[in-house]
Order: structure tokens, then sequence, then C-alpha cells
């Protein structure tokens, strides 16, 4: 394939999630690091012509006042995740990535978010809502006009956003106006970072809760603008074993009667979900699968607590019970531990990967083959991950049949 270069447009672009990004792209750059984790280095993608680790750079929107070193010496003193050879090695890149960093917008993010910003972004408290998209907008097109990218992928990595009941326009002319006259924002950041993304003619991934691309307006405006989009949530955890356990469910006719999940974990992520009002946004994509894949609706709860204590990471512990066989009632249990930014890291560079391929064929508007990466995933119902996963080995199928049946060659 032609050397492009890809820019990756980081939200939340210091954060956890995004230092394990910067931190793991640096590291396979450098060849530091094999590529355990990684989806995209299974064999069915070996011949799809996917772009080479070296060609992506990063920027990004941040309402923090940090960089990509601290970040990652601190969450390595927290949680211990990086050695001393992939921080020194990592290092250079890392500073080059941070000249890249913009301030974001904390418009309808939450006080918890807000209670994080620098007072760079505090003093843009009033921007309008057309100010603040022209703005993020120019900030992404600067990057691809300096740096000469062929395209840029705009990740949403932002700290969970506030439930909200957001009623606007289904049109996108008509929402658009309305941004135009508005004061104030009718809509969160996550879509107003989507907004300035498409308007610049770059894909977008909401790899958060928050509600992102997730409105018909959005839908109309990436098909007019001829890009990509995908989300929502990250599937990681506890409910990637969800989805992958409840079908064993239903396949052998066991009925469940209740699933409990506590999770506890101590990142800034955390810190922002022990807010009710943006912890129920979480727990909404997490508890939202099960009722979809048993064909019924168990009693769930859901829990996620902040122990500070156990910095990066995460404990889950499910306790699911069901009936078998002459109504005998039976119980499973597991613990799923593991680092929530290391979990979710490879699978942001997965996600960048498979939308740039897809961009180079032509394609717009959602990416159901992308299901298995998402919670909620956009354009399917398709649950459970076994049959996610399919999808995507079709897509990637596909890709193979069509090029050897035109005879060009992968990524010309």
């Amino acid at each position: 394939m032609a050397e492009e270069t890809i820019g990756i447009w980081l939200i939340g672009a210091w954060g956890g999630v995004s230092t394990s990004v910067a931190v793991g792209l640096s590291a396979l750059q450098a060849g530091l690091t094999n590529q355990t984790g990684l989806v995209t280095s299974l064999a069915p993608f070996d011949t799809l012509g996917l772009a080479d680790w070296s060609q992506f750079v990063i920027g990004g929107h941040e309402i923090r006042d940090t960089n990509y070193l601290g970040e990652a010496e601190r969450l390595n003193e927290q949680s211990g995740v990086f050695s001393p050879k992939v921080l020194e090695g990592t290092a250079e890149r890392l500073r080059q990535f941070d000249r890249h960093i913009r301030p974001g917008t904390l418009i309808n993010a939450g006080p918890s978010i807000e209670a994080l910003a620098s007072e760079e972004v505090k003093a843009r408290a009033d921007e309008s809502p057309i100010a603040a998209v022209q703005r993020l907008r120019c900030d992404i097109e600067q990057f691809r006009e300096d740096l000469e990218l062929d395209h840029v992928v705009v990740v949403n990595l932002a700290s969970t956003e506030p439930r909200q009941d957001v009623r606007v326009p289904s049109d996108w002319t008509e929402l658009w106006h309305l941004l135009e006259s508005s004061d104030r924002s009718p809509l969160p950041a996550s879509s107003l970072y989507a907004i300035a993304a498409m308007q610049a003619g770059c894909s977008y991934i909401n790899f958060t809760p928050s509600l992102g691309a997730e409105l018909p307006a959005l839908k109309e405006l990436a098909e007019r603008q001829g890009v990509l989009h995908a989300g929502r949530d990250g599937k990681t955890g506890e409910t990637l074993l969800k989805s992958v356990l409840a079908p064993m469910f239903a396949a052998r006719n066991l009925r469940v009667l209740s699933w409990v999940g506590h999770n506890i974990f101590g990142n800034l992520d955390g810190r922002v979900l022990s807010d009710p009002a943006h912890k129920a946004s979480k727990i909404e994509t997490k508890d939202r699968l099960l009722g979809q894949i048993l064909g019924y609706k168990p009693q769930t709860l859901v829990t996620i607590e902040y122990i500070e204590s156990l910095g990066d990471w995460k404990t889950a512990w499910d306790h699911i019970h069901f009936r078998g066989f002459l109504d005998t009632k039976m119980t499973m249990q597991f613990i799923w531990q593991g680092c929530d930014s290391l979990l979710a890291a490879p699978l942001v560079l997965d996600l960048v990967r498979l939308t740039e391929r897809e961009r180079r064929r032509g394609s717009r508007g959602v990416m159901t083959h992308l299901a298995c990466f998402f919670k909620s995933p956009m354009g399917t119902d398709v649950a459970d991950f076994v049959s996610q996963f399919r999808m995507l080995e079709q897509w990637a199928a596909d890709v193979a049949a069509a090029e050897t049946t035109t005879g060009d060659g992968a990524g010309d």
C-alpha cells in the first residue's frame, strides 16, 4: 500500500486510556513490544493491507494541564503497568505527541469533569456551541494540515458524561440552525466533538457511553460528509464476559434468574463515575445486553464503586443465579481482574486501524461490523460476542474477496 500518514485524534488525550494508547503505539513503533492483545494481528486480517504502526501520529483535545510522559509515569507509579525500558524508549515520541494537544470543551460535561479542568479551559465556559464546534474543527484541520496527514480518525476517550435526555431535531440542517442560534448547547461535549470531526471529514469512534454520534441528525451528517463512525462504549472486561457467557445459558436452556455484577477500581474514570449522574450512563450500557441475548430480562444489579487505592486495576465480581433441570437452582460466580487502561488501549488501536482500512474502500456511515468492540454497538441488535466477531471476520473476508475480484492490491 502507498505510505499514507494517519492521524489519531484523541478526545481526553491525556487520560489513562489515551496515555496507554500513546505509550503502546510508541512502543510498537520502536519495536519494544509484541502485538499481544491486538485483534488486528490475528490471521483473518493478515491480507487486508492494514496500515503499519509507523504510519500513525497522535494529537487530541484535553481539558487538563499535564503531558503524556507525566501521566505515564503517574500511571506506572500508581499501577505498575509500564516497564522502565518502555518508558525510556517511548519518552521522545510522547513529547512529540504532546505538541499536538489542544484545549477541549466542558459544554454539558457535568460538574465532576469540570472540576478536573485547567483554568484555560474553564475560561471558555461561556463559549457558544457553534463557536466550540468551529474551534474544535479548526484544531483537527490544523493538525492534519501541519503534518500533511492523509486522514484523521477521531476517538472519544473522555470521561463519561452525565446521562441526558437530549431532544433535538432529527434533521441535520434543523439541528445545525439550532446550534447557530443558541447561546447554550442542547448537546453534550461528545456530540460537539463528533460534529467537529465529521465536518472536518474525519472518521469518529465513540469508545465511551456518552452520547457522541448516537443521534439521527449526526448519522445524516456522516452520510452527507461521506465519513465513517462507530460506537458506543468499549467492551473490555466484565461486559465482554457477559456477552460470551449469556449465550451459553441460552443455548443450554438454563434460565437465568438474576445476574449481579460489582465493579471496583480507582483511576480517574472511576473517580468521575463515583458521581451518580455520570454512573447512570455507564450502568445503562453495561446492563443492556443480557435481555438482548437471553430474550427475557432477569433481575440484574450493576454497581460501580471508586476505590482509590486500586489505581487502574479493576476487579469485577459477578454472581449468576440460574435454574436448571427439575427446577434446580444453581450458581455461577467469576472474578475478573485487569488493568483497565491496558485492556482498552489495544482495542482503540485496532479500531483506528480497521476504520482507516474501511475508509480506503470508500465507505461511509455506521460501521456495524465493529460491533464486537462495543457494549452498545450502533446499527445492529446483535449482542453476543461470537456472532459479533463473525461479523468482523465476514467483513475481512469480503474485503479480501473484493480485491481478488477486481485485481487490486490491498490498500491501493
